[in-house]
């Protein structure tokens, strides 16, 4: 029994249905009935996790996702992130979130991750990293991959929230369980060539308005290409460096 969790769903559950969300939910048979799964999301959107939560219910299941540890921080989002035995991500200290997921998965709990790492702002599914991967063969579970299509247009990097009732379609893939019977590497391309097909058949049926900001350049959107939105995001990161390092200089002078 998780109450808090079950809570926390319900409530969810609930703001879906004001915003008229419409879901589109295949393979939710994929997700094991029980024991350890590391469950590989894609990453479109800021929420789209909420999203990837609701296969696991055909099971009454659980997902802990690993999310950064600034979430954690927060007064108000990091009550409620410790009471569902979500796992903190700190960068600075990956080998502890690495160990506390291992330690869930061998548990037998489903942890959820973005083996992207960040949003795609292409929407397209970037390159992996390869943490999804090695935790699944040093737990000795299955990778469950879900594509999620749709979520880009709630909320995402750069644009404003579409919160109020849009009824937007949201399409979920759920794919068979891959075993991690291959190096990390090996593995982790598996992984990512399967997201990619699972995104393509999202994708098949859903209506792309041409030039609109949430579809790919691919079919005929607005967004970046994947080439364009990594040099943002390296961009990006260049950035949060400096400012790392002009307020360390800054602490050093005062």
């Amino acid at each position: 029994m998780d109450p808090v969790y079950r809570t926390v769903i319900g409530i969810a559950r609930t703001v879906f249905a004001a915003q008229g969300l419409k879901f589109d939910v295949t393979g939710a048979e994929n997700i094991p009935a029980r024991g350890g799964a590391v469950i590989a999301i894609n990453h479109t959107g800021y929420l789209d996790f909420t999203y990837a939560g609701l296969p696991a219910r055909r099971h009454k299941r659980y997902i802990r996702f690993m999310a950064k540890k600034e979430v954690f921080d927060n007064s108000k989002s990091g009550p409620i992130m410790r009471a569902l035995k979500h796992i903190p991500v700190d960068r600075a200290a990956g080998a502890e979130s690495y160990r506390a997921a291992v330690d869930a998965l061998s548990r037998g709990e489903l942890v959820g991750v973005y083996p992207e790492a960040t949003i795609s702002r292409s929407f397209e599914i970037k390159q992996f990293k390869s943490g999804a991967a090695r935790m699944a063969i040093e737990a000795g579970v299955p990778l469950v991959p879900i594509a999620i299509w749709g979520a880009q247009r709630v909320w995402t990097k750069g644009h404003p929230k579409r919160l109020g009732r849009t009824k937007t379609p949201i399409t979920i893939r759920v794919g068979e369980p891959i075993q991690p019977d291959l190096p990390a590497a090996e593995l982790t391309e598996r992984l990512r060539s399967t997201m990619q097909a699972l995104l393509l058949d999202a994708q098949k049926n859903y209506d792309h308005p041409a030039g609109a900001y949430w579809v790919p350049a691919r079919l005929g959107g607005s967004a970046p290409t994947l080439e364009e939105a990594d040099a943002l995001d390296a961009a990006d990161v260049e950035a949060r460096n400096a400012a790392r390092e002009a307020r360390g200089q800054g602490l050093d002078g005062a």
